[in-house]
């Protein structure tokens, strides 16, 4: 507790309580432990930048620290799931994160549009475009998809009855529908841009599998603009980077890169979709992404990378700024640059190992490291390098991500757009019907053991498990010997699907056997009251 005093002591410094006043009145109840704490003061941090540092005119989010006047559409819708966050845990007040989307809302209804989509970059006071490149000065179809699904998040949580979440809801719901997306199908292919000078020089389909999968879930669930679902299976999936299906470390990767990728892959288009409920015919979307950033952190554990100061507490590699400014970290591209919102936006799917990167770097490098609007951007340990920048891309999915392992807030907004799943079931995607197991786990590729640490607003271990059929369930737990300990499932019956069981053991080393009829699975679970950095 010694630490996090300390760091209240430095964000004063700051001024970083001044408009907190209000929302601190009205406060949630106190965060249960340490480890609750050391969440919440992260995540609170991180949500200013697009609170205390949001546009003074237009509410935007500025693309990065340095150019406070250049507001990014993609950044501003992470943005503004942060506010909804942010209202939900009582940051700001509702009426307060409404007003704020007014403002929001009724600047984009001004601003600069190609076919209903909105440039990556437009000027915060008088909304014209801020060319991106030579060439890309138009409407940016992928930005605008994040941009959309952060309006529809929002359209989602504020469902008053007030005029003012009226008001909302129906500029949000006019913003999405004039969005042109079949317009951006030229031959067949659905393209990322097109500009008024340029047309389609820039010339890029939207191919996969990378960080624009959520362009084709609004492009195909539009209820108005909507693509044809032969575009997305004629680009998206015509790509030499969709198919993988190679092991890396023991974890097989359906999709994508060579060993994945950036970790922006995982985080992006999954703000709002729930993984777990989502299988098609090539993947189960949650096996992907979490295999993905445990590839992510097991390609940084290596000994050879030991040169760039790596390991447990300081593993994630993404796009962010670097020594050299701006580059796409991942295992095939690595020149030593850990980017926090790499592991922190993956804690839904690495939570133990998320949080042991959290504590190193807010324990060992916070006094450099941290500041106004929480971690900086980046740093390179091997090379003495932190950056002194906030990027918006790279905030907004630390205070989303954050939250969907905390109380899974914006996947269940998600589950009820029915936009989304209309998009999702035109791609072939499902919810999947897990067989009896423990699917949502995989043990670390040294150990051969699943990390679990209580979870720390719950003050409990959470243990997710699936049920197939209606016969009874039994869950055994032996020590490392093979001794019965305890049952905490005995011969009892569950609905079909997944679901979740909170129960207290001492720390250590066990296997849990999960028995329905003649189905049974053993995994090896190691479990943890606190955590270590080392």
């Amino acid at each position: 507790m010694q630490s996090l005093t300390k760091l209240y002591l430095f964000l004063s410094l700051f001024g970083w309580f001044s408009g907190l006043a209000q929302s601190e009145k009205t406060a949630a109840a106190p965060v249960a432990n340490e480890y609750s704490e050391y969440l919440e003061t992260v995540q609170k941090a991180t949500f200013r930048y697009f609170w205390d540092f949001a546009h003074p005119v237009s509410g935007l989010a500025p693309e990065r620290t340095a150019t406070p006047n250049i507001v990014t559409t993609g950044g501003t819708g992470f943005g503004i799931m942060a506010i909804v966050t942010a209202a939900d845990r009582r940051w700001v007040t509702r009426a307060e994160a409404v007003q704020q989307l007014q403002k929001m809302t009724g600047f984009l209804e001004k601003a600069d549009r190609f076919h209903g989509a909105w440039p990556h970059w437009l000027d915060g006071n008088s909304g014209k475009v801020v060319p991106f490149s030579d060439h890309d000065n138009g409407g940016d179809l992928v930005e605008t998809a994040f941009l959309v699904n952060g309006l529809l998040s929002a359209r989602a949580y504020f469902d008053g009855n007030t005029a003012p979440e009226k008001d909302l809801r129906q500029r949000i719901d006019k913003l999405w529908r004039e969005v042109e997306w079949d317009w951006y199908v030229r031959d067949g292919k659905l393209y990322w841009h097109w500009s008024p000078n340029h047309e389609w020089k820039m010339n890029h389909a939207i191919r996969g599998h990378d960080e624009t999968f959520i362009t084709y879930v609004l492009a195909l669930g539009s209820p108005t603009h909507a693509i044809k679902p032969d575009v997305y299976q004629n680009t998206y999936k015509q790509s030499d980077h969709y198919v993988n299906n190679r092991t890396y470390y023991g974890y097989k990767l359906p999709l994508g890169f060579p060993m994945g990728g950036p970790l922006f892959f995982t985080h992006y288009s999954y703000l709002s979709l729930d993984p777990r409920l989502m299988q098609d015919e090539q993947t189960n979307y949650w096996e992907q992404n979490r295999n993905h950033a445990l590839i992510n952190r097991a390609h940084c554990l290596e000994p050879r990378q030991a040169m760039f100061g790596y390991g447990p507490g300081n593993w994630g590699l993404t796009a962010s700024d670097d020594y050299n400014f701006y580059d796409a970290h991942s295992p095939t591209n690595d020149n030593g640059t850990i980017s926090p919102t790499a592991a922190l936006a993956s804690m839904p799917y690495t939570p133990y190992y998320s949080m042991q990167v959290l504590r190193n770097l807010y324990l060992r490098e916070g006094n450099r490291f941290f500041g106004p609007y929480g971690f900086y951007d980046a740093y390179n340990k091997g090379l003495n390098w932190y950056s002194n920048q906030y990027l918006a891309i790279d905030q907004g999915p630390i205070v989303v991500m954050m939250e969907n392992y905390r109380s899974g807030l914006l996947w269940k907004l998600g589950e009820k757009t029915p936009e989304l799943w209309t998009g999702l079931t035109k791609m072939g995607i499902k919810k999947p019907s897990y067989p009896t197991g423990f699917y949502s786990y995989a043990p670390d590729f040294r150990s051969g053991y699943i990390d679990l640490w209580k979870h720390p607003d719950r003050g409990a271990y959470v243990l997710d498990f699936a049920v197939k059929g209606s016969s009874a369930v039994t869950l055994v737990v032996r020590d490392e010997t093979g001794r019965d300990i305890q049952k905490l499932i005995d011969n009892k019956s569950y609905s079909e699907g997944t679901q979740q069981l909170l129960f207290q053991l001492p720390q250590g080393k066990y296997e849990f056997e999960l028995a329905q009829g003649s189905e049974k699975q053993r995994v090896k679970i190691s479990l943890h009251q606190s955590v270590d950095n080392q």
